[in-house]
């Protein structure tokens, strides 16, 4: 061009702008557009390309920085200017920086441009002000594909679906028609028969129209339709192989996605990258990772980045974050280097599993890779920090984050709401509406949780205004939050409206009022309206399990999640953690171990709140060995986890142990809470260790910071009482800096019996009673002291009192797990099937028991009965039924795992050391309180209980 002097020709120096620009050399570009002195269009045109080209390349931050030196250098924008910075604000959701441009458009006269008021109107929908968007649209004297398409797909998003099909209506009336976008957003919508009659009125219509149809008809589970829509596509000659294996991938239908891709001649890089990520999805871990070795093995010249992202996201979305690590590893020797996908899946990875210091190695790499700057990076730090228990290092990204978008702002804020700053995050929320970012669903989420925590039923409610402005109050979500936050702020009232105005969706609907019965304890309430509802997704059935669990059905929770199952409803972490709680409540040990397997099944293992709930479950079933097991193999604990196991520890008498391990916890750099205390404290009351249980107590307050609680005072009353020093023990409670609770003077109470200390457990009663009339545990402590003390007549006339008052006894209950089913037994039981067997069996122990030695404690026995009678009532309390149960019903050898709901008695500890020995079993009893293992004629308490 130089050679033959058309250089100073306009329109090639402006091509040659142009094909510099697209083919990435900037600088050239630039050079060539300032040769042409006096030519402002053309230098005009220079920037515009280059606004075009970072639009393209996604970086919008770039556009908003360049425009801003565009105008500082003094050239004055042009109508095409403005486009590419609109959209750039858009994809930023920078709501001021738009309205700040818009002011500018005003007065530069392109307000009225078709294309610009077309971009107007998308980005404000997009920044989720539809009032703005719609203030554009009623002022544009035309209208294109463009426009209309920005406003409905702005009312879709903003969950106003119903808005957005009137506005097609319209649209239509003003012979205005859009074909693809229209079907692929009703089928979105679940609207099948308007994506039909659209899609019927088109008079072409390519792979993406009918994929749009055959994606939508699978999303509403009408596969016959899906599949006679696709054989006739391929009768039309339409055939598609990587998105078709892409679209039934992502809908989970595996065994479609691999027959469509059995027939493909040839796959590329994108076809197999889609089948790897949807058998991660469908929870087929191992054989996505063959698909993975696959490509090699067929002549794939390598598996990209995209590959790569795919695995780790795809083990990120099943729970399998310790997997996704190793993904994340493995590509970096192989040489591919991560990309802001990458890295926002493996935070994500480090999140899931609270694993604070695999994070911060990541958070090195990002700054390496130099990506710290990436807002979407950015936010996932945020997040990770913040869902690892490290605010401190939240606060430090979010600071020097150069822009923050909603996600920023949510994940900072939600951060805020998990621990405990409610009122920081309200404070955020108004923030980040100051500086123009406008709230999504997941904000609405974290400070609707924000309000809860603190019971601000005010604040509560201007949010609840917000979320409708926005049109955010038909998300189920956010509905769930609204009910949530109305009804621990105490209006009843307005979280029955809530559900009420959502009649509109029958699961929101059901899964709110099953959810709120539950967690009310109006379990037969919960059960009529599950028992009704149409449909039932996987948060139903969680609700319904943890409802039955909080009211002590631990068998019936069972029983719904197998049903779950059954029903082919896939479990997710809440629903393992319920049914391990469950578990853990009736002492099911294998049924544990059998939820452990389908655990390990669906990857959930490595996740840190179900390995917690594994190493509470053993604890609790009374199988340390299987506890310290999972501990162990856990890739990341945090504060939960250690608390658990010395929790575990507490309860099996092993206070020792739990000092040692808690000094391990502290050398690991893991900040105790008050929970860890109340566990440690615990610890030291069952094992008798005072003087560590007093050093343990007085290094909380001083070295921890931690104020001490009604629970860290029980504790240290019952460690106190239990080891005899009642005196102290009482002292302690006088001088608590609040009134003392019942819990705290039932433990001195308590102590008083194990001492028969008479006159000071009648002087704790009394004050017990005048607190809680109807404490029936009162009356059995003191009945129980004075029977201790041969006292006849006190004993009576404590009953006799109790039962004037109709103050009625909580009713024991002792479960035994034998061959994977749990049986009950109360007392006097006569309705089990094998009672003949199981009373011959406990005929022939006490008769072993009595040449060995065994006398029946008959002291705690006061009732007008002779003492032939009394002898039978002790040898057939329900723990002995249990106990015979198991022995006639389990194989020599086997131990025996019995649980009950009250404390045990002195008589039942004394007999079950004697039958363990008789019948050369491991006995292991939880009660109310702690562990008894009994063996070979010894109990482990060492009868310190």
């Amino acid at each position: 061009i130089i050679q033959i002097g058309w250089d100073s020709d306009v329109f090639v120096r402006s091509t040659l702008v142009d094909m510099y620009a697209k083919c990435g050399s900037m600088e050239d570009a630039g050079r060539i557009a300032a040769m042409a002195p006096g030519i402002v269009q053309l230098n005009i045109f220079a920037w515009n390309q280059k606004f075009s080209r970072y639009v393209k390349d996604g970086q919008p931050e770039k556009v908003i920085q360049l425009f801003r030196q565009m105008q500082l250098e003094g050239i004055s924008p042009d109508k095409f200017t403005f486009v590419p910075v609109i959209k750039a604000c858009a994809g930023l959701g920078a709501l001021e920086d738009g309205r700040l441009l818009h002011k500018q458009l005003i007065q530069s006269g392109f307000e009225s441009d078709v294309f610009v008021g077309s971009s107007l109107v998308d980005m404000y929908a997009k920044c989720g002000s539809i009032k703005d968007a719609w203030r554009v649209f009623n002022k544009m004297s035309s209208r294109n594909v463009v426009t209309w398409t920005a406003m409905i797909s702005g009312h879709v998003k903003c969950g106003q679906g119903q808005k957005a099909l009137e506005l097609y209506e319209q649209m239509q009336q003003e012979d205005v028609f859009v074909g693809n976008s229209l079907v692929d957003m009703y089928a979105k919508c679940g609207s099948m028969e308007d994506a039909w009659r659209v899609f019927n009125k088109m008079p072409s219509r390519d792979v993406v129209t009918w994929t749009a149809m055959i994606l939508g008809y699978l999303q509403c589970w009408q596969g016959q339709k899906a599949l006679e829509l696709f054989q006739q596509m391929q009768q039309e000659g339409v055939f598609v192989g990587s998105s078709l294996v892409d679209m039934y991938a992502k809908c989970g239908s595996i065994e479609e996605a691999c027959r469509v891709f059995s027939k493909m001649p040839s796959r590329d890089v994108v076809t197999w990258n889609a089948m790897v990520l949807g058998h991660v999805k469908c929870g087929q871990g191992q054989k996505a990772l063959d698909l993975f070795r696959q490509m090699q093995q067929e002549g794939m010249p390598s598996r990209n980045v995209v590959t790569w992202n795919a695995m780790v996201l795809g083990h990120v979305k099943c729970g399998q974050g310790q997997k996704a690590l190793e993904l994340f590893q493995q590509m970096q020797h192989e040489g591919v280097q991560p990309n802001s996908v990458t890295f926002v899946g493996v935070l994500n990875a480090c999140a899931s599993m609270i694993a604070l210091e695999e994070g911060r190695c990541v958070h090195q790499h990002i700054i390496r890779c130099g990506w710290d700057s990436d807002v979407f990076v950015g936010s996932s730090l945020v997040d990770m920090y913040a869902k690892c228990g490290s605010m401190e290092d939240a606060w430090s990204v979010f600071n020097k984050m150069p822009s923050r978008d909603v996600v920023t702002w949510t994940a900072i804020l939600g951060g805020c709401a998990m621990h405990g700053h409610g009122q920081k995050a309200l404070e955020l929320y108004e923030q980040m509406q100051k500086e123009g970012v406008q709230p999504d669903s997941v904000t609405f989420v974290g400070v609707l949780n924000a309000c809860a925590s603190l019971a601000a039923l005010k604040e509560g409610r201007c949010v609840h205004q917000k979320i409708v402005e926005c049109g955010w109050d038909a998300d189920v979500f956010v509905g769930n939050s609204l009910v949530d936050m109305y009804a621990k702020c105490g209006s009843m009232e307005d979280a029955w409206r809530i559900i009420q105005n959502g009649l509109d969706s029958e699961v929101f609907v059901g899964n709110s009022l099953v959810d709120m019965y539950a967690k009310c304890g109006s379990i037969e309430e919960a059960c009529r309206v599950f028992s009704k509802m149409p449909s039932r997704d996987v948060v139903t059935w969680n609700a319904m399990v943890l409802g039955h669990v909080k009211c002590g059905q631990g068998q019936k929770a069972l029983e719904l999640f197998r049903q779950m199952q059954q029903e082919g409803v896939q479990p997710d972490s809440v629903t393992f953690v319920a049914a391990l709680n469950a578990c853990a409540s009736v002492a099911a040990l294998e049924e544990g171990r059998c939820v452990h397997q389908h655990i390990i099944r669906c990857g959930w293992d490595s996740d840190v709140f179900v390995g917690s709930s594994l190493v509470d479950m053993y604890a609790k079933c009374g199988s340390m060995e299987d506890a310290w097991s999972v501990f162990n193999k856990m890739p990341s604990r945090d504060v939960v986890t250690w608390t658990t196991i010395l929790g575990g520890c507490a309860m099996h008498g092993h206070g020792k142990e739990a000092l040692k391990h808690f000094e391990r916890m502290c050398e690991k750099g893991v900040q105790p809470d008050d929970v860890t205390f109340i566990c440690l404290l615990s610890a030291c009351s069952h094992a008798g260790l005072v003087g560590e249980g007093m050093h343990c107590y007085a290094s909380m307050v001083k070295d921890y910071m931690i104020s001490a609680k009604l629970e860290h005072y029980t504790c240290m009353v019952d460690l106190l009482g239990r080891a005899g020093h009642l005196q102290e023990a009482e002292n302690m409670v006088m001088a608590m800096p609040c009134k003392p609770h019942v819990a705290v003077w039932m433990a001195l109470l308590s102590a008083c019996r194990i001492h028969d200390h008479v006159e000071m457990a009648e002087r704790i009663a009394k004050r017990i009673l005048e607190m809680e009339p109807d404490n029936a545990a009162v009356y059995v402590l003191l009945s129980d002291i004075y029977a201790a003390g041969g006292n006849k007549h006190l004993c009576q006339t404590i009953e006799q009192q109790r039962k004037e008052k109709g103050v009625k006894k909580h009713p024991g209950h002792t479960w035994i797990e034998v061959n994977n089913e749990v049986h009950t037994f109360v007392v006097d039981d006569q309705d089990h099937p094998q009672m003949p067997e199981i009373h011959a069996e406990l005929q022939r122990l006490s008769g072993h028991m009595h040449d060995a030695g065994y006398t029946p404690c008959k002291k705690s026995i006061m009732h007008d009965v002779d003492e032939e009678e009394k002898v039978f009532r002790l040898c057939h309390h329900r723990e002995k039924l249990a106990i015979a149960f198991g022995l006639i019903n389990s194989a020599p050898g086997t131990t025996l795992r019995i649980r009950k709901n009250l404390r045990v008695c002195e008589d039942f500890h004394t007999s079950t050391k004697f039958i363990s020995k008789i019948a050369g079993r491991t006995i292991m009893v939880r009660d109310a309180n702690r562990f008894h293992h009994f063996e070979d004629g010894v109990c482990s308490c060492r009868d310190y209980w």
